[in-house]
């Protein structure tokens, strides 16, 4: 189990770092939109990530 989470992690942050190794100006403007957002919006962005992600992990466990 400690093994599958680590690998996902570590998975999550080779994601993670694409967009700003590739494309770095466009990931600062989308970050600075995204700081300009309501906390409500913000809050619905992170509860729908949430959701997809567990049904990802629904449908494919």
């Amino acid at each position: 189990m400690a093994s599958s989470l680590l690998i996902a992690f570590a998975l999550m942050l080779v994601l993670e770092g694409i967009v700003p190794f590739l494309a770095p100006a466009t990931w600062r403007e989308t970050f600075l939109r995204l700081a300009r957002l309501h906390d409500g919006q913000i809050r619905f962005i992170g509860l729908t990530s949430m959701l997809a992600g567990l049904i990802l992990l629904i449908l494919f466990h």
